[in-house]
């Protein structure tokens, strides 16, 4: 039981924290410093806030917390490339859905316990979930730390020289 209790805090505390640090990165940018692009024509860095802001939304039915809160972040982020559909979103609005969705997500953490997190996720079915018990929402979790935290290296390389994650 520690060692679960163990695994659990560790990935929450892993995932808490690159989530303050995107909040701090992305959060205390300017509107021109988030559309700078990560290299030339790459990502710019207010779709990749957007993205991880949809991605972190799409957690919340995915692990049985709630509804999605702003699922039309989905065609701004998820399923077209930068640049190719219109944000109709302001880095203030962004803002206040990337805290609105961790605040939730982190409320529905905190009410899992250990064995909550060995449960299957939403998206496998009992029948899959019984050959292949993996598919929980403790992998999930570790899943998207690894994606967000990806991402804030991507974030890092256009990053003004003065500022740091």
């Amino acid at each position: 039981m520690i060692t679960e209790k163990s695994l659990v805090d560790s990935a929450l505390r892993g995932w808490k924290s690159n989530v303050e640090r995107a909040e701090k990165l992305f959060g205390d940018l300017s509107p021109g410093e988030l559309e700078q692009e990560v290299a030339p024509g790459k990502n710019r860095l207010i779709y990749l806030w957007g993205h991880l802001a949809a991605s972190s939304d799409r957690l919340l039915p995915l692990l049985g917390i709630g509804e999605r809160l702003h699922p039309e972040f989905d065609a701004m982020f998820i399923s077209n490339a930068d640049k190719s559909a219109p944000l109709t979103v302001s880095e203030q609005s962004l803002k206040a859905a990337w805290q609105e969705i961790n605040q939730k997500l982190w409320e529905g953490f905190s009410k899992f316990s250990d064995s909550d997190w060995a449960q299957r996720h939403t998206a496998v079915s009992e029948e899959d979930f019984e050959r292949e018990p993996h598919r929980n929402r403790f992998g999930v979790l570790l899943g998207r730390t690894a994606h967000l935290a990806y991402h804030l290296g991507q974030a890092a390389l256009a990053r003004p020289k003065s500022r740091a994650i």
